[in-house]
């Protein structure tokens, strides 16, 4: 309780940007650029996360820096042994919009500090290793030539950094606390500026971190201003920040880590939704960087389960995966992708472009709409009919995508499905209800 409540007094002291003056930020009117960004981020709904940096080297996801306090020093020897010899940008975004995917969010700079991209912020970067070439630069070129949107994540803090305020992480890893906020906040505008000015159109800006200061109520990120100038390079770029509170002031979309939103099963989400876009990102294992040990994936139903629940409530699904240091991603994550490609290739009317339904029964039926049809998703084969409430005269009861129809009875606003026989295989039955417009 205390931590939510420094959490969000720090959250009151941002909004009101603690200068020397005191004076309140400048109210953020997002440009009409910025609001179709928006209709089109709400309408893609499946997007993959890539968590990819020198902390792939370790196999041992990417907090293995502050976890086992690496000294900084240390740890930064081992750029001299980063060369992914197998990346290829056109196999990762190929397989990815195989897969229904609609966007990449990538990890441009973790917590561990490292930039893979060619910055001239820092030499601690993907140009001062043995492969030498600019990972950031070979994936936008390859989004932007296939039609996949490009996100990018930027960590807040650094456990590298001298100037970076040593927060609640990273207290082990060997700096001498002298912090420089005034540096450091300059060179996050640095690197944001090269990041928006040097690959093309960016989709989305991803924060991460605030967290690390969350004991500190008078800590001050400054985010009125690195907002201020994402959107001045890009108008239409959204800004999205996971840190676990309702959205502050200049920002697009709200960010729900490991639970969809509504749900706080993972500790991380209990925040209010509020009124923009909604994003859930969730892992496909247990770890969001590679972790050799790790090879326990959800299985293929329980992703299209969760897409399904999360389109239900309005949201997207951001879905990870950790790429192998030689570059390559792990074969269990793309045989993932090929099962939620082939459904979604089938089913995906039913997801792309709705709107939360307006009917749902826990876990095991939820619902999604596009105008006057509202897909019933049934999420286990073990139910052999239920009663919905439901306003507005029916037209038609049916399977989707075959188009069979489904036994009925409509009446004092509500319906009544009988005699389900769905296969035990079927992650995701889906029932198409179509309404009469007068």
């Amino acid at each position: 309780m205390n931590v939510i409540k420094s959490m969000l007094t720090s959250c009151a002291l941002w909004c009101c940007a603690l200068t020397g003056n005191a004076q309140a930020p400048t109210p953020y009117t997002p440009t009409a650029e910025n609001l179709k960004a928006r209709a089109t981020f709400e309408d893609n709904r499946f997007g993959v996360f890539l968590h990819w940096g020198l902390y792939s080297l370790f196999a041992q996801g990417e907090w293995y820096m502050t976890n086992d306090n690496i000294n900084y020093h240390e740890y930064a020897k081992s750029a001299e042994a980063f060369y992914p010899h197998n990346f290829d940008a056109a196999k990762w975004v190929s397989a990815i919009k195989a897969a229904g995917a609609r966007y990449i969010c990538f990890t441009t700079r973790h917590h561990d500090g490292f930039s893979m991209w060619d910055t001239d912020c820092s030499t601690y970067d993907i140009e001062h290793t043995p492969y030498g070439k600019d990972i950031l630069r070979q994936l936008a070129d390859e989004c932007h030539r296939q039609g996949i949107k490009l996100h990018l994540y930027y960590s807040l803090l650094d456990w590298t950094r001298e100037d970076y305020p040593i927060g609640r992480t990273g207290q082990g890893t060997g700096r001498k606390g002298q912090a420089d906020w005034a540096s450091y906040y300059d060179f996050m505008k640095c690197q944001l500026r090269e990041l928006l000015t040097r690959y093309g159109t960016v989709d989305c800006i991803w924060f991460d971190g605030v967290w690390d200061h969350d004991r500190d109520s008078t800590f001050d990120w400054q985010l009125e201003g690195l907002y201020s100038l994402i959107h001045e390079l890009q108008p239409a770029c959204l800004v999205g920040n996971n840190h676990h509170l309702a959205p502050f002031p200049g920002e697009d979309i709200q960010i729900f880590e490991r639970d969809v939103p509504g749900e706080n099963k993972a500790g991380l989400s209990g925040q209010a939704i509020g009124h923009l876009p909604l994003e859930t990102c969730q892992t496909m294992n247990g770890m969001w960087g590679y972790k050799i040990k790790d090879q326990n994936y959800k299985s293929p139903a329980t992703l299209l389960q969760l897409l399904a629940r999360t389109a239900a409530k309005g949201a997207n699904l951001l879905l990870n995966i950790g790429p192998q240091p030689d570059g390559s991603l792990p074969d269990t994550a793309l045989s993932r992708l090929q099962s939620i490609g082939t459904w979604l290739d089938k089913h995906g009317d039913a997801i792309y472009g709705t709107t939360a339904g307006d009917v749902h029964q826990g876990d095991s039926i939820v619902s999604t709409r596009k105008g006057d049809r509202l897909f019933v998703h049934i999420l286990s084969p073990k139910i052999k009919e239920f009663t919905l409430p439901l306003k507005g005269k029916v037209s038609s009861v049916t399977s989707f995508p075959d188009g069979n129809d489904v036994e009925y009875t409509a009446h004092h606003e509500q319906i009544e499905i009988r005699e389900l026989d769905i296969p035990q295989n079927c992650p995701d039955y889906i029932i198409e209800i179509k309404f009469r417009l007068h």
